[in-house]
């Protein structure tokens, strides 16, 4: 380590400055406490104290010239604390909604039993199966933050509100909304049912938003009122009352913003070196052209997968973080040991481009894993035949064999009558327009196989493993990279918390080693690097009792 000399100020610690590069790892691991490295005859030293220490120190007390200062830094000081205290948390830290499930009710409830919120993943299944999930997280979770993901529908807003409906008669008050192209009536509607004004005269939204997207002019749609055309369509429905309509005009449209950079499933492999900026001062621009009462938050998600990614993050600025593809590897998570093997076997070039179930017709694609499975080879078949022929019986018999044999395992006419049960709960608007035209009649076909393939995945079935649809991210494999050789590598001991606060903790880790590295204090290679670590240590450096 190299010593400094043109460092002038002195702190008088307690006791004499170690010099072991042991003792300085861990302080630097010791978050709780300030740390100084200091000049001892020449060798770096750490020492602790406070920054009173320094103005009584000089050479002939018997103080130690500074080379470098690093603050503590406790997991729940990291982001926003306006983003923490809207939400009731303990750490700005959201576990996103993996669609069917897969953020299930265990996983949720994991979130928010760590100070952290989690969303249930409800796309891709039935309104009873989403009315189950809340009825449990009601009888479940009563006491702990938690939310429900509303994705933007393709077809129709008419599945959309019944959602809305659904959650709004059963009182849930925040969630996920993904994937929106345009905002919606029922979107709409959600946020702005129950506004008010207190006796203070402040605004209280009883629905609270918090959006994901990767393009800068979704976000400005978040980030400005709801849209005056979609306030009056609900205004002529008796939906809300002129007060209320007055009252949004008023307000964003979310309360927080994820950008989502390089991600699991409907991504636009954005980077967030590039992105994250640009989303906040579009969120500057806005909150200063509407004087909103408050400021909504800008958050990061997409490849938040170790200490270093978390600390990056909020060093671009973000106020809370969201992870994904890791938590789909959590023992919590709702889908199989396999998929769990599988993902942690995952590296970060172990994924792929392939065309998804909902935006299929439109080439809309997600980020999956390709190791272990066929599925985007045999995905981006089936999207290239439907792009060029206007109907099954238009494909060659060849190809037609080779997807009913290899890929249905059924015939068409088969996987048609399938389509059609799925359908007439889910969407019966699609079988109206299937009977007149053929082409969309594949397409439904083709999107159930997509469909099913993430279900096999889920649900583990062991003949259809070369179909599994994963959806992942190449931060799942900077996760296996981080863990490997450590206890964490073991699928059976990732738990949410365990995972999470792991990075949390270690994010903390990395700044203060970071403000280290930026005073001059150069760090032998791999000193204060924090590498995974149990659960019961990380909550007895934290002290829980006192720090939270």
């Amino acid at each position: 380590m190299r010593v400094n000399k043109k460092k002038t100020a002195w702190i008088q610690p307690n006791q004499r400055p170690q010099t072991e590069p042991d003792a300085i790892h861990e302080a630097i691991h010791d978050v709780g406490k300030p740390l100084f490295i200091v000049d001892l005859d020449g060798k770096p030293g750490v020492c602790s104290g406070s920054p009173s220490d320094i103005k009584a120190a000089s050479a002939e007390k018997g103080g130690f010239p500074i080379l470098g200062y690093a603050p503590p830094l406790y997991p729940n000081a990291l982001g926003s604390s306006l983003f923490k205290k809207r939400h009731h948390l303990g750490y700005a830290c959201l576990a996103g909604a993996m669609a069917c499930g897969i953020s299930s009710v265990e996983l949720v409830k994991a979130a928010g039993k760590s100070k952290m919120m989690g969303f249930f993943g409800s796309a891709g299944l039935s309104l009873s199966e989403v009315e189950t999930a809340v009825h449990r997280l009601k009888k479940e979770a009563f006491d702990l933050p938690w939310g429900v993901n509303l994705v933007f529908s393709m077809g129709g807003s008419e599945r959309e509100m019944k959602v809305v409906e659904l959650l709004l008669d059963q009182g849930i008050c925040v969630i996920s909304a993904a994937g929106y192209m345009k905002l919606t009536e029922p979107l709409v509607y959600y946020r702005i049912k129950g506004i008010e004004k207190n006796g203070s005269g402040e605004i209280l939204c009883t629905n609270r938003i918090i959006a994901k997207t990767s393009r800068l002019e979704i976000g400005r749609r978040f980030l400005s009122p709801p849209p005056d055309p979609l306030i009056q369509r609900l205004l002529e429905r008796r939906r809300i009352s002129e007060t209320q309509a007055s009252l949004a005009r008023q307000i964003p449209m979310a309360d927080d913003l994820t950008v989502e950079a390089d991600s699991a499933g409907h991504t636009d492999n954005r980077p967030a070196l590039s992105l994250m900026p640009a989303m906040l001062d579009l969120r500057n621009a806005l909150y200063e052209r509407y004087h909103y009462p408050f400021l909504p938050g800008i958050g990061l998600g997409g490849g938040i997968a170790t200490p270093l990614a978390v600390s990056a993050a909020f060093s671009l600025g973000a106020e809370y973080v969201l992870t994904g593809s890791i938590n789909q590897a959590c023992v919590e998570a709702g889908t199989s040991k396999k998929v769990k093997e599988m993902l942690c076997r995952a590296g970060q070039t172990d994924v792929a481009m392939a065309p998804s179930a909902d935006l299929f017709e439109m080439g809309i694609q997600v980020q999956v894993l390709k190791k272990g499975t066929q599925f985007p080879l045999r995905a981006k078949k089936l999207y290239d035949l439907y792009r060029s022929h206007d109907g099954f019986d238009r494909i060659p018999k060849e190809q037609k064999k080779e997807i009913e044999e290899t890929l249905f395992q059924n015939s068409f006419e088969e996987e048609w009558r399938q389509t059609c049960k799925f359908f007439e709960t889910y969407d019966p608007k699609q079988l109206e327009r299937a009977a007149v035209d053929p082409k969309h009649q594949m397409a439904l076909v083709f999107r159930s196989y997509l469909g099913k393939s993430a279900r096999w995945a889920i649900q583990g079935d062991p003949l259809r493993i070369k179909d599994y649809q994963i959806w992942c991210g190449p931060s799942m494999g900077a996760f296996n990279d981080w863990v490997k050789g450590s206890f964490l590598e073991d699928p059976a001991n990732r738990s949410f918390e365990t995972v999470s606060l792991n990075l949390l903790f270690g994010a903390c880790v990395e700044i203060r080693r970071r403000y280290l590295i930026n005073s001059g204090v150069q760090l032998p290679p791999g000193t204060g690097r924090f590498t995974p670590m149990p659960l019961s240590e990380i909550q007895k450096k934290l002290d829980l009792q006192t720090s939270i």
